[in-house]
C-alpha cells in the first residue's frame, strides 16, 4: 500500500492480502495511526465509502474493491514500534539462511542454536534478525507463522505481510501444511514403518520445558515415521512426519519409543548420545515443508515446495555411518488421513467454515449465530496396540 498525505482524500485498492477482512481491520493492519473510534464515526457518518457505497466497521472487504478514506484522524502521540537497528553482520547472517523468496514468503534454512523466537534469557533469534528483510519504513515486518526448536535445523516459514501470515498460519492448523524431517535415532525400530499415536502433555515439576506422554490428560499427537537406512544396530536414518503439532512431539515420541534421537539428551538422556566422532549436536532437521501459498489476482497461488540442506554436523554423521542421500528424497510419507479431530479442533474448524460462508454472503445481513451440525462424528479409531514398549502401529495395506 502506497503511502498517502493525510491531509486529503485518499483512496486505496484492496489488495488480495486484504480479500476478506473486517473494515476495522484492514485499518489496523494498514494504517494503524488511525483508531477504531475514529473508523466507526467515519463509517456512521457515510465518511468512509467502498466502492462509492456506505459500510460499516465488520463489513468484510473484497479485492479490488476501493476504500474512500477522509483526511486526518491520526491519533496524536501515537507511535508505532521503531525497527531494530541491525549491524551489517546482523544482517548478512540473516541473508545466508535465505533458500528461497517469493511474494507472500521467505523461507529460511534455520542453523541449530539460534533460537526462533526471544524468551528467557534468550537474546539472539531469528525474530529479532527479520528486520533485514525490511526495505522500506512503509513496509510490513515480516512475521513467524510457525517454530523450530532451538536445536532443531531447517525449513522455517517467514510471511512477508499480515495477510500472508493469516493465510499460512490457517494452512498450518488446518494440516494442508506437509512437513517431513529427518533424524537419526539411536538403535533400529523393529517396525521399520508406521505411526506413533500418543497424546503428549507438560510434564509436572518442569516449568512447562518437558513434555510426556499422557495418555489421560494429555492432547492427541501423533507422528507418521518410515526408517530409510540403518548402521547395523548401531542406529537409523529415519523420515518423519507430524500429522499434529505439539511441542517437542518428535523428540518425545522417539524416545517413547525407545530410540531418541542422537544428541537430545533432553529426552534421551546419555543413551541419546552415540560413541566415537558422531557429533553430540541434535540430529533433527525439518526436510521439506510443502504448503499452498496465498491466492494472487483471484487465482490459487499454488504450491511453495522447499527443502532445506542439512547442517554440518549432521551432513557429517550421515556421510561417516555411510548412509545414502539418494535413498530419502523427503516426499510427503504414504497416506492423507489426518487424524481424527478432537472436540475443540471440530469447533475451531466449524468457525472457520461460518467464517467462509459470512464472506461468500457478502452485502447481505449475516448473523453470528452458528446453528450446530446434526451429522455425527465417525467413530473414533482405536490405537495401535503396545508392542515390547513400542507406541507405533503398522500402516493399512497400500499406505492407507
Amino acid at each position: 500500500m502506497s503511502k498517502q498525505p493525510s491531509n486529503e482524500v485518499r483512496q486505496f485498492t484492496v489488495s488480495d492480502d486484504d480479500d476478506g477482512i473486517r473494515l476495522d481491520r484492514w485499518f489496523k493492519r494498514n494504517l494503524p495511526q488511525i483508531g477504531f473510534g475514529t473508523v466507526s464515526k467515519w463509517a456512521r457518518t457515510g465518511q468512509i465509502r467502498v466502492d462509492g457505497g456506505r459500510v460499516k466497521p465488520d463489513d468484510r472487504l473484497a479485492a479490488g474493491q476501493v476504500l474512500r478514506v477522509p483526511p486526518g484522524g491520526e491519533q496524536s502521540g501515537k507511535k508505532t514500534k521503531p525497527r531494530r537497528e541491525l549491524s551489517p553482520q546482523e544482517i548478512e547472517e540473516a541473508r545466508a539462511m535465505v533458500i528461497k523468496e517469493t511474494r507472500s514468503a521467505i523461507v529460511l534454512n534455520k542453523p541449530p542454536g539460534l533460537a526462533t523466537q526471544g524468551g528467557s534469557k534468550t537474546f539472539k533469534h531469528v525474530d529479532g534478525l527479520l528486520d533485514a528483510f525490511v526495505e522500506d519504513d512503509d513496509d510490513p515486518r515480516p512475521r513467524l507463522v510457525h517454530r523450530l526448536d532451538k536445536d532443531t535445523s531447517g525449513v522455517l516459514l517467514v510471511a512477508r505481510t499480515p495477510g500472508s501470515a493469516a493465510s499460512y498460519s490457517k494452512r498450518f492448523s488446518g494440516r494442508s501444511a506437509r512437513k517431513i524431517y529427518w533424524a537419526l535415532v539411536v538403535g533400529v525400530p523393529d517396525i521399520r514403518e508406521g505411526t506413533i499415536d500418543a497424546p503428549l502433555a507438560k510434564q509436572p515439576g518442569t516449568g512447562g520445558e518437558k513434555m510426556h506422554v499422557d495418555e489421560e490428560g494429555g492432547q492427541r499427537a501423533v507422528t507418521r515415521y518410515r526408517v530409510v537406512e540403518t548402521a547395523g544396530k548401531r542406529a537409523a536414518w529415519v523420515e518423519l512426519e507430524p500429522l499434529t503439532g505439539r511441542t517437542h512431539q518428535l523428540r518425545v515420541h522417539l524416545a517413547a519409543i525407545g530410540h531418541p534421537i542422537v544428541g537430545d539428551g533432553k529426552y534421551g538422556g546419555q543413551d541419546a548420545f552415540l560413541t566415537g566422532s558422531v557429533s553430540r549436536k541434535m540430529h533433527l532437521h525439518a526436510r521439506r515443508l510443502v504448503i499452498p501459498q496465498p491466492a494472487e489476482g483471484g487465482k490459487p497461488g499454488g504450491k511453495l515446495d522447499v527443502t532445506a540442506d542439512l547442517p554440518e554436523h549432521f551432513a557429517g554423521t550421515m556421510e561417516h555411518l555411510g548412509f545414502d542421500l539418494s535413498l530419502s528424497d523427503a516426499a510427503p510419507l504414504k497416506g492423507d488421513e489426518a487424524p481424527e479431530r478432537t472436540k475443540a479442533e471440530k469447533k475451531q474448524a466449524a468457525k472457520a467454515h461460518a467464517k467462509q460462508y459470512r464472506k461468500s454472503r457478502r452485502g447481505e445481513r449475516r448473523t453470528r449465530t452458528i446453528s450446530k451440525s446434526s451429522t455425527k462424528s465417525a467413530p473414533k479409531g482405536k490405537l495401535g496396540k503396545k508392542s515390547g514398549g513400542k507406541l507405533a502401529k503398522k500402516p493399512k495395506k497400500g499406505g492407507k
